[in-house]
């Protein structure tokens, strides 16, 4: 399903966050409809650094097309700034598109961007980045791909600054709107009442972030169509990484650990090698 008509339904959309095809491919399998490639989680993993704008467009884009190898459902990608002006952004959408991207997330921020959960953020103005949305818009090769319009302005220009910028990439043709790092319930309410039924509305949910934590459920109550996890698998992956790396160390062994983790046969099996490799024994020579 496409997924414009996926977010036009009543339930909302749970996107789980994702950093590469792996993390995909388990989201998958757990019955996840679309997965949200973080930029955040690949500065984490890839760079082993914070999200402050240290990674490429061209490790972004290489990440997506891994991804979509090994995902059949819809990659939301996390396009940051688009990277440059609204020429830069254009480049991206064209990139990210051919990709594999079903839609792409841009923001308000100047470079070097920040995660939206971190202080210290600046702001282009709200007329370039309506412009960087039409220039989104313009550049991507079907209607298909949507364009998420992300606002920071809350922690910068204040709550209501935030929700005239909304308003602004709303009528610059974004898609999905996106309020960043909304404070407290009443906020998150009051984002609905101001913007709900203009096009579906996503939200952010970061444990120990600025928002407070509701759960799926409850934003779909609230008015919401699209709820991402952007980061939670790279904090469960680190604690679990942790306590691996100290047994392992210490004890000089995995045993102590074992169920905790798959074995040989079980990682085999749960990317598919087996299947991997009688297709591959379908274009032997010996079956010619």
């Amino acid at each position: 399903m496409k997924l414009k008509q996926r977010l036009a339904e009543k339930k909302i959309l749970v996107a789980p966050g994702i950093y590469d095809a792996l993390t995909g491919l388990i989201a998958e399998q757990a019955g996840a409809e679309a997965v949200y490639l973080s930029g955040a989680s690949i500065a984490y993993t890839r760079l082993g650094r914070s999200d402050i704008g240290l990674v490429s467009m061209n490790e972004v884009a290489d990440t997506v097309a891994a991804v979509r190898d090994r995902v059949s459902i819809p990659i939301v990608v996390d396009a940051d700034n688009g990277f440059g002006n609204a020429l830069n952004v254009q480049r991206t959408v064209r990139v990210f598109e051919r990709m594999g991207a079903a839609a792409l997330q841009l923001e308000d921020q100047t470079m070097p961007k920040r995660c939206g959960h971190l202080d210290g953020k600046s702001l282009i103005s709200s007329e370039e980045m309506a412009g960087k949305i039409r220039a989104a818009c313009d550049a991507r090769h079907s209607e298909d791909t949507l364009i998420i319009g992300r606002t920071d302005a809350i922690a910068v220009e204040g709550f209501e600054a935030a929700l005239d910028r909304a308003e602004a990439y709303v009528e610059a043709g974004a898609d999905i709107l996106f309020v960043e790092a909304p404070q407290s319930v009443d906020q998150i309410e009051k984002v609905v009442s101001r913007l709900a039924g203009r096009v579906p509305l996503m939200a952010n949910m970061v444990e120990g972030g600025k928002t407070p934590a509701v759960d799926a459920a409850g934003l779909e109550r609230l008015g919401y169509s699209f709820v991402i996890f952007p980061g939670g698998i790279v904090r469960a992956v680190a604690a679990t990484a942790r306590d691996y790396y100290s047994n392992l160390v210490g004890a000089g062994s995995n045993a102590a650990f074992r169920n905790r983790m798959f074995d040989f046969s079980g990682l085999n099996e749960l990317i598919g090698t087996p299947e991997m490799l009688a297709l591959g024994h379908r274009y032997d020579g010996e079956q010619a």
